[in-house]
C-alpha cells in the first residue's frame, strides 16, 4: 500500500481483499478492545477517572507555553540539553548534529511514533548511522522494510505466521511455531545491539512540568536498555505531551495501559530528568530533549486544539469498525484510525489528507473508548465541513439536495414514502427481504453488503396513528 492519505479508498479496497490481513485484524482488534472493556470495568468509577484525565490534559493545553518553559528550565537545571524543533527537518538536523558531536556510528531506539512522523531513520541511514528499533513490533517492521500500522501495536496487521516468515527470511531464525521462542530469538539479536550502541533514543509518553521529567512507559524493557546502556540519550517528544503535575500523571497512567493493552499498569515506567550524576556508574553521560512542534502550534491555535489531548493509547483504533475492517496501513500515515483521521489532515494540510475525515461511520465508538473523552466525531464533522470544496461535484450537489430535502418536511416525507415503495418493490423482485443490488450512485453500498428495504410505515406515520391525539 502506498503511504499517501489521499489513497485511502484504494488502499481500503485492497485491504478488504487481503485474507491474511483480515485474520490479523479480527484477532488483534477484538482482543485489544475486549481487554480494554474488562480493564476499565474494574474501576469503581471509570467515568469520573476519564473526566479527571481529560481535565489534566485540558489544563495543560490551556497553559501550554508556560508549561513548556517550565519543563525546559527544570531539565536544564539538572544538566539536560533542551532543543526546540519547529518542524521535522529541524528535528532531524538536531539529531544528526548530536550524532556528529558524539561520533555516533550505532544507535538503538525504543518505540516512538514521533520519530516515525519526522522520518528520522531514513535520514540516519543516509548519514551512515545504524539505528536499530528495539520494540519487538517495530523491529519486525524495520527488518521487513515496511511501516507500523497501529499506535501501540505496530504489527497488528501481521499474523504470527507472517512474522515467523519475516524472521526466518531476514535474520535467520530457525523454524518454530512457538511465539515465546520467536521472542527469545529476537531478544538475543537485540541484546548485542544495546551493548554496541553509541546512542540511545526514545520518545516520551508524558512531560511532567513541575519537575521537568520525561516519562516513557513500555512492557518489554527495551526502553530502559535503550536509554540506560548507551552513553548518550536523546528523547524526541511532541510539545503536547506535557502535563502539569505528578498527580495528573498518576491519573493518566491508570488510564493509558487500561485503554491501550488492557493492563492495570505497564511493566516499566521510566522517568528521566537529566543525565546520570557523576557518582552513578549507570545511565547516560549526556541527555538531550528535543521538543517537537511540527504543526502542533497550528492545531493549538485552531478549533481542533482538543485533538492535542490524545495520550496515544490506540483505544479508538481498536473500537472503530472502519479500522477493524481495513487496518492502519490504509490510512497512509503514521497516525491512523479515528484520531489519525483528525491529526493527519491537521499536520499535513487538510487537502493532503482529505479522504481521511470521511473514513468514519460516525458511530461514536471512538469517543466512548477514548480515556480522556475527546469528541472525535464532532471534529470529523468539522473537518468534513472544511473539506467540502475538495469533494467531487456530484457529491457536493447530492449533499446540498439532501440538506434541502431534510429541511422541508413535505419533501422529506414524500421522499421517504417513495423510497419505501421503491425499496420494497426491488426486494420483492429478488424474492427476499433485502436488496442485493442498488443502481448507481448507490451501488457502492451493495458491493459489500445487502441493503435492507425501508419499513412499510415511517415512524412519523406510526406516531400520528398511535400518539397523534
Amino acid at each position: 500500500m502506498e503511504k499517501d492519505p489521499n489513497l485511502f479508498v484504494e488502499n481500503a479496497a485492497a485491504a478488504l481483499d487481503d485474507t491474511d490481513l483480515q485474520t490479523a485484524l479480527d484477532r488483534g482488534t477484538y482482543n485489544a478492545n475486549s481487554r480494554r472493556v474488562v480493564a476499565m470495568g474494574e474501576l469503581e468509577d471509570a467515568a469520573a477517572l476519564r473526566q479527571q484525565g481529560r481535565g489534566a490534559k485540558l489544563r495543560a493545553l490551556h497553559d501550554l507555553p508556560e508549561m513548556l518553559e517550565q519543563v525546559e528550565a527544570k531539565l536544564t537545571r539538572r544538566g539536560a540539553r533542551v532543543l526546540w524543533a519547529t518542524d521535522a527537518e529541524e528535528a532531524r538536523a538536531h539529531v544528526l548534529d548530536i550524532c556528529r558531536k558524539h561520533d555516533v556510528k550505532r544507535a538503538v531506539k525504543s518505540k516512538s511514533m514521533v520519530t516515525e512522523e519526522i522520518y528520522l531513520l531514513p535520514a540516519l541511514e543516509q548519514a551512515g548511522i545504524e539505528m536499530v528499533e528495539t520494540d519487538l513490533g517495530e523491529y519486525i517492521v524495520q527488518i521487513d522494510h515496511s511501516h507500523p500500522s497501529h499506535i501501540v501495536m505496530p504489527i497488528m496487521h501481521m499474523t504470527k505466521e507472517r512474522v515467523r516468515g519475516i524472521m526466518m527470511d531476514k535474520i535467520g531464525m530457525p523454524y518454530t511455531d512457538d511465539a515465546g521462542e520467536m521472542t527469545l530469538y529476537a531478544r538475543k539479536m537485540l541484546r548485542e545491539k544495546y551493548l554496541q550502541a553509541d546512542l540511545g533514543m526514545s520518545g516520551g509518553n508524558f512531560l511532567i512540568a513541575e519537575t521537568g521529567t520525561v516519562v516513557v512507559v513500555c512492557n518489554e524493557g527495551n526502553a530502559r536498555l535503550s536509554t540506560g546502556v548507551p552513553p548518550v540519550h536523546v528523547a524526541v517528544v511532541g510539545i503536547e505531551k506535557v502535563v502539569p503535575t505528578w498527580e495528573d500523571f498518576v491519573t493518566l497512567v491508570q488510564l493509558l495501559p487500561r485503554s491501550a493493552t488492557g493492563q492495570r499498569m505497564t511493566v516499566y515506567v521510566n522517568c528521566f530528568s537529566g543525565p546520570a550524576p557523576a557518582t552513578e556508574a549507570d545511565g547516560p553521560q549526556d541527555f538531550y530533549v528535543i521538543l517537537l512542534d511540527n504543526g502542533r502550534s497550528n492545531i493549538y491555535a485552531s478549533d481542533y486544539a482538543e485533538a492535542l489531548a490524545c495520550i496515544r493509547c490506540g483505544a479508538c483504533l481498536n473500537a472503530c469498525p472502519v479500522y477493524q475492517s481495513v487496518g492502519g496501513l490504509s490510512y497512509g500515515s503514521v497516525y491512523s484510525g479515528p484520531i489519525g483521521a483528525i491529526v493527519t489532515p491537521l499536520l499535513k494540510g487538510k487537502e493532503n489528507a482529505s479522504a481521511l475525515p470521511f473514513a468514519s461511520s460516525l458511530c461514536g465508538a471512538c469517543k466512548s473508548a477514548c480515556p480522556v473523552d475527546i469528541n472525535i466525531p464532532d471534529m470529523l464533522l468539522m473537518l468534513r465541513r472544511d473539506l467540502q470544496h475538495v469533494q467531487e461535484p456530484q457529491i457536493q450537489v447530492g449533499m446540498k439536495g439532501y440538506g434541502f430535502a431534510f429541511s422541508h418536511p413535505l419533501l422529506y416525507q414524500t421522499g421517504g414514502r417513495l423510497a419505501s415503495i421503491a425499496a420494497r418493490a426491488a426486494a420483492s423482485m429478488t424474492g427476499g427481504d433485502h436488496i442485493d443490488q442498488l443502481p448507481p450512485p448507490f451501488d457502492g453500498w451493495t458491493q459489500e453488503r445487502d441493503f435492507p428495504p425501508f419499513a412499510a410505515q415511517s415512524f412519523h406515520d406510526w406516531w400520528r396513528e398511535n400518539r397523534g391525539k
